[in-house]
């Protein structure tokens, strides 16, 4: 049986709703993550929780980036504009 003190700190309440996850990370990237976390003073969790939270961020912002450019490339009405954007979304899109 498990019991949660009320008076319990917010640090504590905090942890209380962490999800553990166990990943396999390939052996450079786990070189790494120890070289980070060493220069930094971390622990290896704490550098992995840093760049999981930087690439979702970075993710949502190239979300917001590609639907911005998606909604000029529509608005567009000059050609030669219209030519620019869609090559911009291609090379969004396949990269390049």
């Amino acid at each position: 049986m498990v019991y949660i003190d009320d008076t319990m700190g917010t640090a504590k309440r905090a942890a209380a709703k962490q999800v553990r996850r166990s990943v396999t990370l390939p052996r450079e990237i786990a070189k790494q993550v120890e070289t980070m976390s060493k220069q930094r003073r971390l622990s290896d969790n704490r550098v992995l929780v840093e760049l999981i939270e930087q690439g979702i961020q970075a993710r949502k912002q190239k979300e917001k980036a590609f639907f911005e450019l998606a909604k000029r490339f529509r608005e567009a009405s000059d050609p030669k504009e219209v030519e620019q954007l869609g090559d911009q979304l291609g090379r969004f899109v396949f990269g390049g």
